[in-house]
């Protein structure tokens, strides 16, 4: 499990907040996606208070704090900034008091200013830190946006994952990750991919080197993210082994508690293995979607079959008839 967190500067930056004091502050990490409006602490009570929450200050909060005496706002903000909170945000309607900006210097704990109304910051910052924050694990392989469908090729070193990635994304497909993926549950049945801010935009390709899809094929060549949806296992021919031919074998691999559907594509020197990846991409879409073109084909067949011996039957019977008449 990879350890995660953002800092305040990281979240200023995204949200383009404006910072009033507290900027030594900026460094400070942020391991809670949860936030708190801290009502109940301005009256006094903070048996319930979760100092590792960012806490959101909207026109309420605010107003009651404009109601207490000017020794009752002493106490309560001295108590909010002891706790060393990440950051006070406060929304974009909101006149910030002056205490608040001398106490975030002080106990250099940021005061920041949002443009968002409170309502729209809370579940928007909400979001973004359950998503930045979410636990996340990481395996060897490549991820791939085709048509729609997130396609994440493993496979030992050297079978040619980054090479089908690289003809994949010729064909007009999109590069999530090469050779580390991080991937982290959004809820149960979505689980999404990403590179490693490092690796983003990269491909591997022995013989030719590092290459950035974004300026060999433009922006266009290039995702942030992408649910997974198909697991593919790329692995060397061995005639021995009896591989799925009519793929009735629907299987499934876990990733936190997500099923999400796997398969095995051997590969040979005379296999085009991004159009068997393209192809599996296509099929998986429209499994999804509700069609299994393998199950019709057999209960076409199995079908065709009943149907002959059906008319063998009735064809045996009519002659035995015949027979018996004679």
């Amino acid at each position: 499990m990879i350890a995660v967190h953002i800092t305040i500067g990281e979240l200023v930056k995204d949200y383009n907040m404006e910072v009033l004091s507290g900027k030594d502050g900026l460094g400070s990490k942020v391991e809670n996606s949860q936030l708190t409006r801290p009502g109940l602490e301005l009256a006094g009570l903070f048996d319930f208070f979760e100092q590792d929450r960012i806490q959101i200050f909207g026109s309420k909060e605010v107003t009651f704090y404009g109601w207490l005496n000017h020794e009752d706002q002493n106490i309560r903000v001295d108590m909010l900034f002891e706790r060393k909170p990440p950051a006070f945000v406060f929304s974009k309607h909101v006149e910030v008091p002056q205490l608040f900006i001398d106490k975030g210097n002080h106990y250099n704990v940021p005061v920041l200013k949002s443009s968002m109304k409170t309502s729209e910051l809370f579940s928007s910052l909400y979001q973004y830190l359950f998503t930045k924050l979410a636990p996340r694990k990481t395996l060897h392989g490549t991820l791939v946006d085709i048509s729609g469908v997130g396609v994440l090729m493993r496979g030992k070193s050297g079978i040619g994952k980054s090479e089908v990635a690289l003809e994949l994304v010729r064909r007009g497909h999109q590069l999530v990750a090469d050779d580390r993926v991080d991937y982290y549950e959004r809820e149960i049945g979505n689980v999404i991919g990403e590179a490693p801010p490092l690796l983003a935009k990269h491909l591997e390709i022995r013989g030719i080197g590092i290459v950035n899809v974004v300026k060999l094929f433009g922006a266009s060549a290039y995702k942030e993210n992408k649910r997974i949806m198909l697991l593919i296992d790329l692995v060397s021919w061995e005639q021995e082994n009896d591989y799925d031919r009519l793929g009735l074998n629907i299987q499934s691999e876990k990733l936190f508690e997500t099923d999400v559907h796997h398969m095995t594509i051997p590969v040979t020197a005379a296999r085009s293995v991004a159009s068997l990846v393209e192809v599996a991409a296509m099929n998986a879409r429209l499994h999804f979607l509700g069609t299994n073109m393998a199950k019709d084909f057999t209960d076409a067949l199995t079908k065709e079959i009943s149907d002959k011996t059906h008319a063998k039957k009735k064809n045996a019977d009519s002659k035995n008839d015949t027979k018996s008449k004679k």
